[in-house]
């Protein structure tokens, strides 16, 4: 499904993140709807490198990208060469910003802010220089400890949130400064879909869920999971909003997501019910309380005002729609 009017074929699109989760959901969709698009795929690829916590540096997996037949670029955004050889060899039209350390574990604070604050204004230097588009991931980690879920009412808990703002904060300084080119980030709330497996434990509770129920096991959830809300978004939705952020009404930073709260407890009876398989659930303890966000739902007005955007799965249709690729996963990837 094609989301606004712009023709991107013959135009020069950079997806950084491209082996990951949004990012080569992006590859696939020019690549379908506009198969003389020039999408040249830029990606850290995962090595055996980890954080502190353990978890892996990049996320990045070449399955993600079988079937996709424009350049694939592997070179980290905080690699000043590699960005230099990026702006002198192309003049790129679009450039989907969509790389980060996203895993909001990560102790590296230094790290966290060299990856996502001081590469994404690199990033936004050469989409000036060649007068391209740019639009880029923010987070609803943003919003941490806040109760209102708007622009302006950020107060992230973590360096991952903070990271996020402060890209924000970038663009809301070039925007002021009065730049020609437009500029839109996107706050992303809880999103779900194909392609989000290789982000291993930081998957949705969605596909590892499924999974669970899949092997036999009832799912563990934290008792008065019910009370426990977060705005789901389905991956269709998320491309949906970075598609019509290429031609909004004005330039700026918008939440995507649903615009409702549903709860863990309706993940696990949706997925039982799609499935055809009743396992039950289990409920332990939270030990989390405190530290815990116990509810998000995007304010998505000024998105449906600027972006025309109108998110059109539900958690159940989502959930549906994701079914097949889930089963799919078990087979190929879990049970092997």
């Amino acid at each position: 499904m094609k989301y606004n009017d712009i023709n991107f074929n013959n135009k020069y699109i950079l997806i950084t993140g491209a082996a990951g989760f949004i990012g080569s959901s992006l590859c696939f969709y020019f690549q379908k709807n506009y198969p003389d698009a020039n999408i040249i795929a830029l990606d850290s690829f995962r090595s055996g490198e980890t954080f502190s916590n353990g978890n892996l540096k990049s996320f990045g997996h070449f399955k993600n990208l079988l079937g996709f037949t424009g350049t694939v670029i592997s070179g980290n955004i905080n690699d000043n060469e590699l960005l230099k050889n990026l702006e002198t060899s192309y003049t790129f039209d679009y450039i989907f910003h969509q790389a980060a350390i996203s895993d909001t574990t990560v102790q590296e604070q230094d790290l966290m802010i060299q990856t996502n604050v001081n590469a994404y204004e690199n990033l936004l230097k050469i989409a000036i220089k060649h007068n391209s588009n740019m639009i880029y991931a923010s987070s609803a980690a943003t919003y941490g400890d806040s109760d209102r879920f708007e622009v302006g009412f950020e107060q992230p808990n973590n360096a991952y949130g903070f990271s996020k703002v402060m890209m924000d904060n970038i663009t809301n300084k070039y925007l002021k400064e009065g730049v020609d080119i437009k500029i839109v980030g996107l706050k992303y709330f809880n999103v779900y879909g194909p392609r989000e497996f290789f982000k291993n434990n930081t998957a949705s509770m969605v596909v590892q869920f499924g999974h669970q129920i899949l092997k036999g096991i009832t799912p563990k959830l934290f008792e008065g999971s019910d009370k426990i809300l977060r705005d789901f978004i389905y991956i269709e939705d998320i491309i949906q909003a970075n598609i019509k952020a290429c031609a909004p009404k004005n330039s700026g930073i918008y939440n995507v997501g649903t615009g409702k709260a549903r709860s863990f407890e309706d993940i696990v009876n949706i997925l039982q019910k799609e499935l055809d398989i009743d396992n039950g659930k289990e409920y332990m303890p939270n030990p989390y309380i405190g530290s815990y966000q116990f509810f998000t739902q995007a304010n998505i007005e000024t998105t449906k005002e600027n972006l025309d955007y109108e998110p059109s799965f539900s958690m159940e249709d989502g959930i549906k729609a994701y079914i097949p690729e889930i089963k799919r996963l078990f087979e190929t990837e879990v049970k092997k």
